[in-house]
């Protein structure tokens, strides 16, 4: 029996540059790299397709319209799960260490050879990697039982079914997919500083994008959105060279 070949979607590059002329050669570049794009002329254009379409890269430019590009890229790398990729005419260190603090995955020095943005798209891509884990990485299925409680933590309730937290003041943010998973591994391991490797067992479930990618920023946008319920800055914990704890106690709701 002759199986037939796994297709795999390309990745899709969301190029946003005020300049007509950059961002239709850039996409007609990256077209021919098999890639899927779509360009935006400002951040409004930008937000407005981010609102109903995932992309795997933003090619982000730093000067825009109607807004900073450093902003946008801070509020993307909290906001989504897409790789930033700064494009900018500056070529200082200072602007460059800015963009990558900021959240950014790469940075280009407009003029660049296409062969090199391509390069790069596909080694940030590389690090993100959309292959679903082995399954000895995968979640287990004591993890998996555990999505099914409600938590009770510095005074915060969480509810892993819905991926929200509510403060006892009402206050609630929504969790992506990926951020309640990580909350899951904190809550089922309070006081343990889970390492990434560790989190990355913890977190990848059948089917799913892989855990792997960028795991330190997914953890800086959890510290983010519970920092808005609560004013304990230790919350979540950076154990430097060993990985995250979460400095709490935990309750299970209904026990």
């Amino acid at each position: 029996m002759t199986l037939s070949p796994v297709h795999t979607p390309p990745a899709t590059v969301l190029v946003v540059d005020d300049h007509r002329k950059i961002r239709e050669t850039l996409a007609t570049i990256l077209r021919r790299h098999d890639f899927d794009v779509l360009t935006a002329a400002d951040a409004s254009a930008m937000r407005a397709m981010m609102k109903h379409r995932r992309f795997d890269v933003v090619l982000l430019d730093a000067m825009l319209p109607d807004g900073d590009g450093f902003s946008m890229c801070q509020q993307l790398s909290q906001s989504d799960d897409a790789a930033i990729i700064m494009l900018t005419a500056c070529s200082a260190v200072d602007e460059r260490v800015r963009g990558l603090q900021l959240g950014a995955d790469d940075y280009v020095v407009k003029p660049f050879e296409p062969s090199e943005l391509v390069a790069r798209i596909r080694t940030v891509l590389r690090r993100r990697s959309r292959v679903a884990p082995p399954a000895a990485s995968r979640m287990p299925t004591s993890q998996a039982e555990s999505t099914r409680h409600t938590y009770r933590f510095a005074r915060l309730l969480f509810t892993p079914s819905d991926g929200r937290v509510v403060a006892d003041t009402r206050t609630a943010v929504q969790l992506t997919s990926v951020e309640s998973r990580l909350l899951v591994a904190f809550v089922t391991h309070p006081h343990v500083v889970l390492s990434r490797d560790r989190l990355i067992d913890l977190c990848a479930r059948p089917g799913s994008d892989p855990f792997s990618r960028a795991i330190d920023r997914q953890v800086s946008r959890l510290r983010h959105k519970l920092s808005t319920l609560t004013q304990d800055a230790s919350l979540l914990n950076t154990v430097w060279g060993d990985g995250y704890r979460l400095a709490a106690d935990v309750d299970r709701v209904g026990e």
